[in-house]
């Protein structure tokens, strides 16, 4: 997993303008910084996919972060993953807890077709795809988004975040 910096100070700031106070125009520089971290290296992805909101979430806030951070990477965009259920914030709970949080949110986007799903399958299992979000505590959402998109058949599945926070 590769982060582009700490949650702290600065990035803090940076990050909950742009998240919070919907100063969306920083998703430029924030997928500037996550674009140029040694380890990401856009040149061997196929696909970004970012980590899906739940609809409630994503209408209060009006925007889903992780998808605005994506779509300046400079590839491919896929919504292949949807929430399937609501989960508490992971912001105010412990690493112990976050797992079971958001064991089997997440699931391929339901919107789909069964003929786009299948479709979807087929490229997939071709792709490597970088799975993205904003900010990271224990990587419990990632590793959960990134089952789901294996068993979807994707061939390799990377993520990058924005920010890592020291574990609660």
């Amino acid at each position: 997993m590769a982060c582009a910096a700490r949650f702290d100070g600065p990035m803090r700031a940076i990050v909950h303008a742009f998240k919070y106070a919907g100063h969306q125009t920083l998703a430029v520089p924030l997928a500037a910084r996550l674009a140029d971290h040694p380890h990401v290296r856009l040149e061997e992805i196929d696909l970004v996919v970012p980590v899906p909101l739940h609809p409630w979430r994503s209408f209060v806030r009006g925007f889903n972060q992780a998808e605005r951070i994506a779509q300046h990477l400079g590839l491919p965009v896929g919504h292949a993953l949807a929430r399937r259920r609501w989960t508490t914030s992971q912001a105010g709970l412990h690493a112990d807890t976050r797992g079971r949080n958001v064991r089997d949110a997440f699931t391929i986007a339901p919107r789909l077709t069964a003929r786009s799903r299948r479709s979807l399958r087929g490229e997939l299992s071709k792709a490597r795809v970088l799975l993205v979000d904003d900010v990271v505590t224990t990587g419990a959402t990632l590793s959960s988004c990134a089952r789901v998109l294996r068993e979807a058949g994707v061939r390799e599945v990377r993520a990058a975040t924005v920010a890592r926070t020291e574990s609660r």
